[in-house]
């Protein structure tokens, strides 16, 4: 499973490597339009080697998905956590029982004796 892992790890390694080096070329990224950034008082221009431009946007894609599914589940992790509550609680009422019967059990042979 390590080799699997490693190989799979290698190859988009390599695979954003070469991406890297075939896009460096520096692209000017504007934030906002020249417009709007003007009457803000804002400079909404960057200038990025191409590369840098789609990695970013890859990870801001993942973390938004990341994020997005996190809050997706939210609602399924409270359920879990109710559930399990609740079966420790039968748990130990299960263990008071038992306990309780064993205790009539001893009662009744003590009157026996």
């Amino acid at each position: 499973m390590r080799i699997i892992r490693f190989s799979i790890i290698l190859s988009i390694s390599l695979a954003l490597i070469v991406l890297a080096i075939a896009n460096r070329q520096v692209v000017t990224l504007q934030f906002m339009p020249s417009d709007l950034a003007a009457s803000f008082g804002i400079l909404g221009v960057k200038s990025l080697p191409l590369f840098l431009v789609v990695l970013l946007g890859v990870l801001i894609g993942l973390f938004l998905g990341f994020v997005w599914e996190y809050l997706r589940e939210h609602k399924y992790r409270k359920a879990l956590a109710t559930k399990n509550k609740k079966v420790k609680m039968l748990e130990q009422e299960i263990k008071k029982l038992k306990n309780d019967t064993n205790n009539e059990a001893e009662q009744i042979l003590g009157l026996l004796e």
